[in-house]
């Protein structure tokens, strides 16, 4: 399915009524300062909550609600002090645990009879599994529903819908598809952005034929303690985009065809062409099995010391760069579109999280009111200074985001003319897509298995229910 988002964009202002008290968010853009934004530079802009929204849900002072996440820091500052309009309104206070290990430890608290009130679910498929088998999430309130048929394009809801029931909304929305490099590293070598992928091969070997101890074109690491493999996923969910097309892509996460079907085994080849070269990776960290140990988190460094020429990854890696970093088209660091085959095609893969809640209780529906308006998607980017952040919401408001890389995302996930794709590897059934994919990338890079072993051992994994 393509995933085809509203072009247009509206500013929000939503005044106070009554009583209830108009929030002021002043979102001061970034004027390169700060670590890891700093091609803001506008004038200060500002975002208002509505608090007459939550007045429905009766006196919730003095309440809570507890929020399990993989969100950790630097992104949790950020998430956390979007959550304060919410919590000046109402007087609930929100209690935040983030952990990389979340996906493998909700259902291990479900099953134990402690979930969380709200979990924010990194996958359809883990929304797809605590419902199947566990029978755990609570259909989102009539007010979450509201709010995702007014400001989301009708794909996003069908990723929280499971069985016909709509259980989970949209929240923020990642696009994936970039490369991140040096600007003066390319400027200085006389390199030109590559706009298909024949030219990013063509610059790859250029790049390797002038390797210097361990610079070299790539670097890349997929270690992020129990999910460690996803950013190995989605180098291969771009890459079969690009060389079988959307149809196919559609197919293989629906498991229409195996995961073992030619065709993909072909896309873990080619991946396998950068990936798996050592004359091409893994420039200041290792060999090629030193992408499996590498942190996703700091495995883009290595362009900062000029031991590697790109990194592919999210358009939220923008936070993980060290403080100080320069992010924009003349600064430290910088993206490009990950290129397709021809310069003509924008085949993008995107990602976003999902609102799951365990308990009804009138401030857990209250808190999923906010996190599934444009209320809280312009808090959420108010409260983004450094960048890094963005969501397919039409509600948000473009002139609050922080960075013009942001805006370049934004602009991305409204073009019509994009086909995205959500990542498919959370789309399949948690048993594959945050299990055996996950694993089986790993052990590619560790172990050198061959493309045609992962892919089967893959297969095999499939539920054959």
């Amino acid at each position: 399915m393509t995933i085809r988002m509203a072009s247009k964009r509206r500013a929000i202002a939503l005044a106070a009524t009554g009583a209830s008290l108009a929030l002021v968010l002043a979102a001061c853009a970034d004027t390169g300062d700060d670590g890891g934004g700093g091609d803001g530079g506008g004038e200060a802009t500002e975002a208002t909550i509505d608090c007459a929204a939550y007045d429905e849900f009766g006196d919730l002072d003095g309440k809570e609600v507890n929020v399990y996440t993989t969100i950790v820091e630097p992104e949790a500052e950020t998430q956390t002090k979007s959550y304060e309009p919410f919590e000046k309104c109402t007087g609930v206070t929100i209690n935040y645990e983030g952990s990389r290990e979340m996906e493998a430890q909700l259902p291990v608290r479900v099953q134990a009879g402690n979930p969380p009130d709200i979990a924010i679910l990194p996958q359809p498929g883990l929304l797809q599994t605590l419902v199947h088998d566990y029978d755990a999430v609570l259909p989102a309130p009539e007010q979450v529903e509201a709010n995702v048929d007014e400001g989301w394009a009708p794909e996003w809801k069908e990723y929280g819908t499971v069985d016909g029931t709509f259980y989970a909304a949209p929240l923020g929305s990642n696009v994936k598809s970039y490369v991140w490099y040096s600007p003066k590293m390319f400027a200085d070598a006389g390199y030109e952005v590559p706009t298909t992928w024949d030219e990013m091969m063509d610059l790859t070997a250029t790049i390797a034929e002038g390797n210097e101890g361990a610079t070299r074109p790539w670097c890349a690491g997929v270690e992020s303690g129990d999910a460690t493999g996803w950013p190995g996923t989605d180098w291969i969910e771009d890459v079969v985009l690009r060389t079988a097309g959307p149809d196919v892509y559609d197919q293989w996460y629906t498991h229409e065809i195996p995961f073992n079907d030619p065709q993909i085994v072909d896309a873990f080849d080619t991946a396998g062409e950068i990936l798996k070269n050592p004359d091409y990776v893994n420039g200041g960290l290792g060999g090629v099995d030193s992408i499996a140990t590498a942190t996703w988190t700091d495995a883009g460094y290595p362009i900062l010391d000029g031991n590697c020429w790109m990194h592919r990854a999210a358009n939220f890696y923008q936070t993980q760069w060290p403080e100080g970093t320069e992010v924009g088209p003349d600064g430290d660091v910088y993206a490009f579109y990950l290129p397709a085959m021809t310069a003509d095609e924008k085949p993008t893969l995107v990602a976003g999280e999902f609102i799951g809640a365990f308990t009804d209780r009138p401030e857990v529906q209250a808190f999923q009111t906010y996190l599934s308006s444009a209320d809280w998607a312009n808090a959420k980017a108010a409260a983004t200074p450094a960048g890094g952040w963005v969501s397919a919401n039409n509600g948000l408001d473009p002139a609050l985001l922080a960075t013009d890389f942001d805006r370049l995302s934004a602009e991305i996930l409204a073009d019509p003319a994009t086909v995205a794709r959500f990542d498919a590897s959370d789309l399949m059934p948690a048993a594959v897509g945050t299990d055996s994919f996950w694993n089986g990338i790993t052990e590619w890079f560790a172990s050198d298995e061959s493309s045609q072993q992962v892919t089967d051992t893959i297969e095999d994994s499939w539920p054959k229910n």
